[in-house]
C-alpha cells in the first residue's frame, strides 16, 4: 500500500508530478432520490450547504425511504472517497496515468481508512496524508431524477491539515499543485501556494461553488490578483457570481476576467461544453456524450483531470478542452465522482474518435 502515512517521505520514491491539496479527507455518500423530497431538507436545492453531524446522519436515515431504486442496484447508497480535489487527482491517476499525490489529513475512523484505501488503490501517492485523532469529513450527495445534485457536507469537527504543518519537502520535485477555493481553508491554501511557488510549481484553482464565490468574493479576488494562480476553473454559476454587478457577467466575460490574472482560464458550461482562454487564444468546445446525465457529481472535477492532462502533455488549448469534455462526460454516466472501468473505456474510445492522445494505461 506504499509508505505508511505516518512515516517520513520515502526518499527514493520520485515526487508525484501533480499534487492535490485537500486539507480534509472526505467520504461521499451518493444517493439517487426523489426530487420532491429535496424541498423538505433545509437549504437551497442544488447548492452545497454545511450541516452538523446529527443532520448528516438524519439525512442518511431518511434517504432510505426516498431513494430511487434502480432494479439492478443492490446497494443504492454509494460510499466512496470524495472531495473535488480527490476526484480530480484520482481521475488523473487512473484515467490518464499521471503520477499524483494528495496533501491532507484523515481521521482515525472507518471513513478515514476508507479514504486512504480508495486513494492508494487508485494509484494516488498518500505519503503526504497525515493521520489525526478525530473524525473524517463526510458529505451526502443527493441526486435527483435529472442528475442534478444537492450536497450537504459535514466538515465542522473534521480533522484537517493546518498551514503550519506543510513543509517544503511536500512540494519538492512536483510540477503542479491543484486546489479548490474555500474560505475555511484560506490559510492553508496561501501557505501551500507560498511553498509551491518557491519550488516552481504551477497552481490550479477551482472556484468550488457559487455560494463560496458569493460569500467570500474579496479574498478570492485578492488571491487571483496576487498572480500566483496559473490556471483557474469555474462553472457557469461561479463565473456569473464572480462578475455579479458588472454590466456583462456572461461566461465569455468571466473567461476574459480570469485570463487577466491566470495563464489558463476555463469556464465549464455543463451540457453546453466550455470556453477557455490561454494567452490570446480563446476556444469554445461542445460537451461530449449523451445529453442525459445520470449524476452530475464530479463532472467539473473530472473535466479538470482531462484538461490538466492536456496541459501536462503540451496539447493545444482546444485539445485540452476536448480531453476535459471526454473525461467529464465519462463520470456523469454513473453515480459518484469516480469513473468506472466501463466509462473509462468509453472515454478512451471518445478520445480516439477525436484523434486525442490517450494514456498508455489500458486497465
Amino acid at each position: 500500500m506504499g509508505a505508511h502515512p505516518l512515516s517520513n517521505h520515502n526518499n527514493d520514491a520520485p515526487a508525484p508530478l501533480l499534487l492535490g491539496l485537500q486539507p480534509s479527507a472526505l467520504i461521499d455518500h451518493v444517493a439517487p432520490v426523489d426530487g420532491t423530497w429535496l424541498d423538505q431538507i433545509p437549504g437551497e436545492r442544488g447548492g452545497s450547504i454545511p450541516v452538523a453531524i446529527e443532520d448528516l446522519e438524519n439525512i442518511l436515515k431518511k434517504v432510505k425511504t426516498h431513494i430511487l431504486l434502480s432494479p439492478d442496484d443492490p446497494s443504492p447508497i454509494k460510499t466512496m472517497a470524495g472531495g473535488s480535489v480527490a476526484n480530480t487527482i484520482r481521475g488523473l491517476s487512473t484515467g490518464f496515468g499521471i503520477s499524483s499525490g494528495i496533501i491532507g489529513a484523515y481521521g482515525d475512523d472507518e471513513q478515514g481508512q476508507l479514504f486512504v484505501n480508495n486513494m492508494s488503490l487508485n494509484g494516488v501517492n498518500i505519503s503526504r496524508l497525515r493521520k489525526k485523532k478525530g473524525h473524517t469529513a463526510q458529505c451526502v450527495c443527493l441526486v435527483d431524477e435529472l442528475g442534478n445534485r444537492t450536497m450537504r457536507p459535514c466538515l465542522s469537527n473534521a480533522v484537517k491539515v493546518q498551514a503550519e504543518e506543510l513543509k517544503i519537502e511536500d512540494f519538492k520535485g512536483s510540477k503542479w499543485l491543484v486546489m479548490r477555493y474555500a474560505k475555511l481553508n484560506l490559510e492553508v491554501i496561501q501557505a501551500a501556494i507560498h511553498l509551491a511557488k518557491q519550488e516552481g510549481l504551477l497552481v490550479s484553482l477551482d472556484l468550488a461553488s457559487f455560494e463560496m464565490v458569493r460569500n467570500f468574493k474579496l479574498p478570492l479576488l485578492k488571491l487571483l490578483e496576487s498572480g500566483t494562480i496559473d490556471l483557474c476553473f469555474a462553472n457557469e454559476d461561479e463565473a456569473t457570481e464572480l462578475l455579479r454587478g458588472e454590466q456583462n457577467s456572461d461566461p465569455a466575460a468571466a473567461v476574459e476576467f480570469l485570463a487577466k490574472y491566470c495563464q489558463w482560464a476555463v469556464v465549464t458550461l455543463g451540457a453546453n461544453g466550455c470556453i477557455a482562454k490561454h494567452g490570446k487564444e480563446i476556444v469554445r468546445v461542445p460537451a461530449i456524450g449523451e445529453a442525459k446525465a445520470i449524476d452530475a457529481t464530479g463532472a467539473g472535477d473530472l473535466f479538470a483531470s482531462g484538461f490538466l492532462y492536456g496541459v501536462i502533455k503540451g496539447l493545444s488549448l482546444e485539445e485540452c478542452c476536448k480531453v476535459g469534455a471526454c473525461s467529464g462526460g465519462a463520470v456523469i454516466r454513473s453515480l459518484g465522482g469516480e469513473v468506472t472501468l466501463e466509462n473509462r473505456q468509453w472515454m478512451n474510445k471518445q478520445m480516439q474518435i477525436k484523434g486525442l492522445p490517450t494514456s498508455d494505461i489500458s486497465k
